[in-house]
């Protein structure tokens, strides 16, 4: 199995967004392999705290290991929409920062058994989540042409997805598709050779769609940062990064809420919602990588970073 590899995105922005305090509570949503986590750690002193979650049961593995020097740490092998609730119970009501790094771990990409990655030969999985049921094989093998356009289309934002969701449903009538390289041939098969070789990763987009349908990645996004933002105490900072403009659109729209009095509807002649601002934004657009990140780390081309700071 691949050694699980953890390139932190935007990392010193994120620690300079959190503002961390060494008494202060701090929550990392997804640690991943630790990389965000143990720098928050070491800005920790006596009273300090550092809560990690993570779906996946490698990370979290790979985040005790790296972490294990600091006694401040807390584990939770769990989804981030269930963190308000695991909080609460664990009887902590307000923390003083939130990080979310919502990209794929590059453990995640290089293990082929994991099936998240068109460059490498493995099994069609892509579950963050091994426990869940659902896996990349359910949808390519069991969803209708109509849902797999959808998909493909919607999550993928894939021109070509009606093409490429017949070429599946047709290849799947002789056998089930059942590895990462069938399915990147089967999409590639539907795109002019010209495209193929003058764009590189054709199959890109709708690997990302299918993995979003298999993690419900979307689905759940607008109430966690909902929760992310109620979570905070007066003064907490809250740090997501997204890696597709899916992500950072739900993002935008959440924290949009959040730092307006009214949302009622333009034309409504008085405010009738209540609603009043819980905070403001600390950048009014996201924090990109650098050049030096750029060129150090390709995985950071696409990330952006928003950070919102309570009232």
């Amino acid at each position: 199995m691949t050694e699980f590899q953890h390139i932190p995105v935007l990392l010193h922005e994120c620690i300079d967004a959190l503002n961390i305090r060494p008494d202060g509570v701090y929550v990392d949503m997804t640690c991943g392999g630790g990389g965000h986590s143990s720098e928050i750690a070491k800005r920790l002193g006596k009273g300090g705290r550092l809560i990690c979650f993570d779906q996946d049961s490698d990370a979290i593995e790979a985040s005790k290991r790296r972490l294990s020097p600091f006694s401040c740490v807390t584990f939770f092998n769990e989804n981030f929409k269930d963190a308000k609730a695991t909080l609460l119970r664990a009887g902590i009501t307000k923390v003083d920062g939130i990080l979310a790094d919502l990209g794929v771990s590059s453990y995640q990409i290089d293990t082929a058994e994991r099936g998240f990655s068109f460059l490498h030969d493995g099994a069609l999985d892509m579950r963050m989540n091994r426990n869940q049921t659902k896996s990349a094989y359910d949808v390519v093998n069991g969803y209708s042409l109509s849902q797999l356009r959808d998909i493909i289309f919607k999550y993928g934002e894939e021109s070509f997805a009606p093409k490429i969701a017949e070429a599946i449903v047709k290849a799947r009538q002789t056998a089930p598709i059942e590895t990462t390289l069938q399915l990147k041939e089967i999409i590639e098969s539907v795109f002019p050779k010209k495209i193929i070789y003058g764009k590189g990763g054709v199959s890109k987009k709708t690997f990302q769609a299918i993995r979003i349908e298999v993690n419900g990645e979307l689905d759940i996004l607008s109430q966690a940062v909902e929760d992310f933002v109620d979570l905070l105490a007066p003064s907490g900072r809250l740090a997501v990064i997204s890696f597709h403009s899916l992500e950072d659109r739900i993002i935008k729209n959440v924290l949009k809420d959040a730092t307006t009095d009214c949302i009622c509807p333009p034309k409504t002649p008085i405010c009738i919602c209540n609603h009043r601002a819980k905070g403001k934004l600390i950048n009014k657009k996201p924090i990109t990588a650098s050049a030096e990140e750029l060129q150090r780390n390709d995985r950071s081309h696409s990330a952006k970073l928003r950070v919102f700071e309570r009232f």
